[in-house]
């Protein structure tokens, strides 16, 4: 799209990618596409409801098509809406309906016959129109029947999605651009909890054991996952195992089997093998929150200040400083000083946050940390070593966690934008900055660039601050954690919140979006609620459990394509809707998503919803008059995005577990079939723990058992024979 201040935005071109092309790529289509230009008679969209009927006639059969009503229809006027005919071509005559004037949800109830002859083979073709007075109708989209199947089927009644018009000859791709695209789809059929139970069952037992266990399960899973997908794995499995409340002893596991693969302490947690990604993953989970809280301020400010930093002398670029008239060459060694400076302030602020935000941190991060603190300290027991749990830390703290969300924070959700190249900058060196103190000011970060020296003291006070922290953060005992974790989820951070424009309709008069008045508006696990500003006293608008959908609200409705409408019941259980407007569709969809996620369990959603509002005496999207009508439109209840705050799917990652290890089944077999010939086949061992080929047996006959109840799902089975309905479309 070209951004327009003043008018629409025009659009450049578009990129399509089918079903069946992502499909062709399990591992994600990633590359340049072509960008064509968007053809009026190709964007199309919405379904339309027709009964299609072979008649007998007085001397022929008569083909009867009854055009019943279609929703979702792209809006083409300015209004916001269209006015929508349907133009109904067999055997070289054309009929039309009625015009429907300023609806995207028509309803026509109209019929029309052809005669048919016996062998005929056109098509039976189905259009929709907006119809304008001054300029050419538009297209709005169309269905084809095969007349011959129609025969067969004598008569057939469904919704039939609308085609884009494609006899036009297209030009030739890629005259207006490429765009850069990553996408991946996933399709997964999830099963009923109980069908899981005996895989997870079985990862839990290991990662219970402990120390009693040698780990094999865990170590097979980390040697056949490839580099390419050991995040994906790392974070489904640390997502079950927090599910189960066993996220601390899954990583303590990993750290111990790291630990007896490391020598080196100068390399440990470096690579990137299972136990760090899951740390990783660990923290993006349960800390982000946390993460928000210290640096959510620090970055806030870089932004608003948009100064030029730079301590690189090779890079500095000398400014004009002073008032007007009065203007002088800012020296190269001004600038070095008022950047260092910055920075300092900067480093210093983040740091003094960060020992401050002990008691803030999650109890079940901090057990973990005292458990990875631990275990580095009883491998790297000798004194030259004493740095080495310090660094252990601060390798997924600072290195992974804190410096990553600085160099990218619109990636860690705390800015919705990318940083513009000064801000990217400042943003860079703070980096720099954090990991050199994360490293504990080693001669090695030292050496790599000598220009960051004016940071030396700073980053030296940093290290001892660190430390500090660490040594507070991991002093957490039992007892401690059970109230910490008790105390923190009293105080559960709201799932969304923000400001927004709220709108209560009147049974008549004009809805215009000045009516809108602004709140700012919290949603949290027991309601959704208001206050004139983010510290004011609350006040409860609609309890969590009376939401029954929640939708987008047509353009026309409001002269705004970013209104959302949430439908609940009141305390006489009658239903009414509260209009909330939002400032962009990237703000509206989060908010449809949030609300979305905690209603899901919700009894008595509705299925059907009006797009538009009740104007007058009729409903403004399908101009029906009793209010109590049934919607005209489909609710999207699990229409949600993927964000780092979702809550934990438990029965989903047990499926993507379970995908996985599907996958690397013959590796598996594999393994097991070395393991029951080699030397230790027959070894037994003396623990609780079982013997690996056992082990692998059982695993195998669990993969075995949930292919089966696949196979035996009604959704993860092929139909046994193509909709009817479908068939007769050509």
């Amino acid at each position: 799209m070209d951004e327009d201040a003043l008018s629409r935005d025009d659009v450049i071109g578009k990129v399509c990618l089918t079903r069946d092309t992502l499909a062709a790529h399990p591992k994600g289509f990633s590359g340049w596409a072509h960008l064509t230009e968007v053809d009026p008679d190709e964007e199309v969209q919405g379904e339309i409801h027709l009964r299609l009927e072979v008649v007998p006639g007085t001397r022929t059969r008569r083909l009867r098509c009854s055009v019943l009503e279609a929703r979702d229809l792209a809006p083409k006027d300015r209004n916001g809406a269209s006015d929508p005919f349907v133009r109904v071509r067999y055997n070289g005559r054309t009929q039309e309906t009625s015009v429907v004037k300023k609806s995207c949800y028509p309803r026509w109830n109209e019929t029309f016959e052809f005669e048919l002859e016996e062998g005929a083979a056109e098509a039976l073709c189905v259009e929709a129109w907006d119809w304008d007075l001054v300029s050419r109708n538009d297209f709005l989209g169309k269905v084809m029947f095969n007349v011959q199947r129609l025969w067969a089927a004598q008569q057939e009644e469904g919704w039939f999605r609308l085609q884009p018009d494609q006899s036009k000859s297209r030009r030739e791709e890629g005259h207006v651009g490429s765009l850069q695209l990553e996408v991946r789809l996933r399709d997964e059929t999830v099963l009923p909890s109980g069908c899981y139970q005996p895989l997870v069952q079985l990862l839990c037992r290991e990662v219970k054991l402990g120390t009693q266990s040698p780990g094999q399960l865990i170590s097979l899973i980390e040697e056949t996952t490839s580099t390419e997908y050991r995040q994906e794995v790392a974070t489904t499995l640390l997502k079950l195992f927090l599910g189960q409340g066993l996220a601390k002893d899954f990583l303590d596991l990993l750290f111990q089997l790291e630990l007896s693969r490391t020598s080196e302490a100068n390399t440990l947690f470096r690579s990137n093998s299972l136990a760090s990604k899951s740390m990783e993953s660990f923290l993006k989970v349960a800390g982000m929150r946390y993460l928000h809280g210290v640096l959510g301020p620090i970055i806030d400010s870089i932004f608003e200040e948009k100064k030029y930093v730079e301590l690189d002398p090779s890079k500095v670029e000398v400014k004009d400083v002073g008032c007007s008239g009065l203007h002088r060459p800012q020296t190269e060694a001004e600038v070095l000083e008022q950047s260092a400076q910055t920075l300092r302030a900067h480093l210093g602020a983040l740091l003094s946050a960060l020992s401050r935000s002990v008691r803030a941190c999650p109890a079940v991060v901090r057990a973990t940390f005292r458990q990875l603190f631990r275990r580095v300290r009883e491998r790297f027991p000798s004194a030259q070593d004493e740095n080495v749990p310090f660094i252990a830390v601060t390798s997924f703290l600072c290195l992974r966690f804190i410096s990553p969300a600085i160099l990218a924070p619109k990636l860690f959700h705390l800015r919705e934008r990318h940083a513009d190249a000064r801000t990217s900058r400042t943003l860079l060196l703070l980096a720099k900055a954090v990991q050199n103190v994360g490293n504990m000011d080693t001669p090695a970060s030292r050496a790599k660039e000598a220009w960051m020296e004016p940071l030396q003291p700073m980053v030296r006070q940093g290290v001892a601050q660190l430390k500090d922290f660490i040594t507070k953060l991991v002093d957490i005992q039992e007892k401690d954690e059970l109230d910490l974790q008790r105390a923190l989820s009293l105080q559960a951070p709201p799932v969304k919140e923000g400001p927004l424009f709220i709108h209560r309709t009147k049974s008549k008069g004009p809805l215009m979006s000045s009516s809108f008045k602004k709140l700012h508006f919290s949603l949290t696990t027991e309601a959704l609620s208001f206050a004139k500003t983010p510290s004011s006293k609350k006040s409860t608008l609609i309890k969590l459990a009376n939401i029954r959908a929640a939708e987008k609200v047509e353009e026309k409705s409001f002269g705004s394509s970013h209104v959302m409408q949430v439908i609940y019941t009141d305390d006489s259980g009658r239903l009414q809707t509260a209009y909330l407007q939002c400032k962009c569709v990237n703000e509206l969809n989060q908010w449809l998503s949030a609300l979305r996620k905690v209603c899901i369990n919700n009894t008595g959603l509705l299925g059907s919803y009006h797009p538009g509002v009740f104007r007058g005496d009729k409903w403004s999207c399908c101009h029906q008059r009793d209010k109590t009508d049934l919607g005209c439109n489909k609710t999207r209840s699990w229409v949600t995005l993927q964000e780092w705050n979702d809550p934990l799917d438990h029965d989903l990652e047990a499926q993507l577990i379970y995908r996985h290890l599907l996958g690397v089944e013959a590796a598996l077999r594999e393994k097991h079939r070395q393991l029951s010939v080699g030397p230790e086949a027959g070894h037994r061992p003396t623990g609780p723990g079982e013997a690996p080929e056992d082990l692998l047996a059982e695993l195998l006959q669990v993969l075995g058992d949930l292919q089966e109840a696949h196979r035996s799902s009604p959704a993860g089975s092929p139909p046994s024979e193509p909709s009817r309905v479908l068939e007769l479309q050509t």
